[in-house]
């Protein structure tokens, strides 16, 4: 866990370093300045309100105790367990079977079940992923990924920005220098393989806190196969039935990818290998059984 928790501070602190080297390319100490207030302020967006967006892109119905007793019931008991105050819970109108958590910390935090995992699972296996969704809760991974997915937003924009300045100022240099134009060649480089490597960074990062919430899912809810169980049924479900309004911007939120994609799309998937999740699942498991009483 430790491991995983290390990773990702390695892994942000890489892109504070490709976003400051984006704007001093862009335009020196000024350019560092103008990105970092460009990713200060799309942070603060997305702190405030990236939860009431996503809520309201899958059509979430906020439910008490009266409309989904179940679910309800099963959140406040989990929610004890990990120590956490009781977030509030919502039903999405999906029959694609997935869920996610989101909020910007654990006293404002939400999780939400689509109609069609509700459906899917059986008690327990619903239980493990609630612990999970909890668990990101527990562990702020939602906090980590809106930043990781804000300084790769931020990255783009600056390599589109310096993608124009490389191209006009080749331009102004062909008139005016005959031709010298390898700073602009650099810059153009720059502006291409820098967002790539911050997209690659962020997915990273939440292929990191996945394995962690996994791990500590299991902890909460003290049923490590039944999560593992879950995971096998979600995956193959999505794949049969895909979240339609589920968009690559907020697919990291998710437990499994909403998106049904190719093999060669799941290299650059948000998400771990599912074989891999259930195998970390097992191993706990049967290490839980070894332990002494």
């Amino acid at each position: 866990m430790w491991f995983n928790q290390l990773k990702t501070v390695l892994l942000l602190s890489l892109l504070t370093v490709l976003m400051v080297l984006m704007g001093g390319a862009i335009g020196g100490q000024a350019g560092m300045l103008f990105a970092f207030v460009l990713a200060a302020g799309m942070n603060f967006f997305s702190y405030w309100f990236s939860d009431k967006i996503v809520l309201k892109m899958y059509g979430a119905r906020e439910v008490g105790a009266a409309e989904a007793p179940e679910l309800y019931a099963m959140v406040q008991r989990l929610a004890l367990k990990a120590g956490l105050p009781m977030p509030k819970v919502y039903l999405i109108p999906s029959d694609s079977p997935n869920a996610f958590a989101t909020g910007r910390n654990p006293e404002h935090a939400a999780v939400a079940a689509t109609e069609g995992i509700m459906r899917l699972l059986t008690t327990a296996e619903l239980e493990g992923v609630m612990a999970h969704e909890l668990a990101h809760v527990q562990n702020r991974d939602i906090l980590v990924a809106t930043i990781a997915a804000t300084f790769a937003g931020a990255i783009a924009m600056l390599g589109s920005m310096l993608q124009w300045a490389a191209i006009f100022g080749a331009g102004r240099n062909d008139e005016e220098e005959g031709g010298s134009s390898g700073g602009m060649l650099g810059g153009l480089l720059m502006a291409i393989i820098a967002p790539i490597a911050a997209m690659l960074i962020q997915m990273a990062v939440s292929r990191s806190r996945e394995y962690l919430a996994d791990a500590s899912g299991a902890r909460i809810c003290g049923k490590p196969l039944a999560l593992a169980n879950a995971l096998r049924k979600l995956q193959a479900g999505v794949q049969v039935q895909p979240l339609e309004e589920a968009r690559p911007a907020s697919a990291h939120l998710f437990i499994v990818n909403p998106l049904r994609g190719s093999a060669l799309l799941s290299l650059f998937s948000t998400h771990p290998p599912m074989e891999e999740r259930i195998a970390r699942l097992e191993t706990l498991a049967d290490t839980s059984r070894r332990m002494p009483a």
